[in-house]
């Protein structure tokens, strides 16, 4: 079966929410899509980003562009914590330029980087919870 890919807008609502909670402010939700597929031959892999890279985006003439593609098989069945990992592991992938290009797993994107701001972002919402903020 070939891979098929499905719009996915929940995802979509949810990577734009952690892109401003986690203070990511270079991350441009407008030029950010998200979609699901199903149908992936991958064992190990939850999610990917793509980016519309350089040379598309000059013949296209449009701006730098990523697409956050979710694998249902294994995505779907993960709980709302470590989907939430997820989500962000991909979007630390977005470089502070926004510029169609990635930032790399070696000394970025590691567990222990995505962990800290995951933990950032629990205490963040626990202290706007504490005050009547955030339900």
């Amino acid at each position: 079966m070939p891979i098929k890919y499905f719009e996915a807008p929940e995802i979509k609502k949810q990577v734009d929410q952690l892109a401003v909670e986690c203070k990511f402010y270079h991350v441009e939700s407008q030029y950010v899509f998200c979609v699901r597929s199903k149908g992936s031959k991958a064992k190990r892999t939850i999610a990917r980003i793509h980016g519309l890279g350089k040379l598309w985006q000059r013949i296209l003439n449009q701006p730098p562009t990523y697409t956050i593609e979710v694998i249902s098989e294994i995505f779907d069945k993960m709980s709302f914590e470590d989907k939430e990992r997820v989500l962000i592991h991909e979007l630390m992938h977005i470089p502070g330029g926004f510029g169609g290009g990635f930032r790399p797993h070696k000394g970025y994107v590691e567990r222990k980087n995505v962990d800290m701001v995951y933990k950032k972002l629990q205490q963040t919402r626990a202290e706007k919870k504490q005050r009547g903020l955030f339900s």
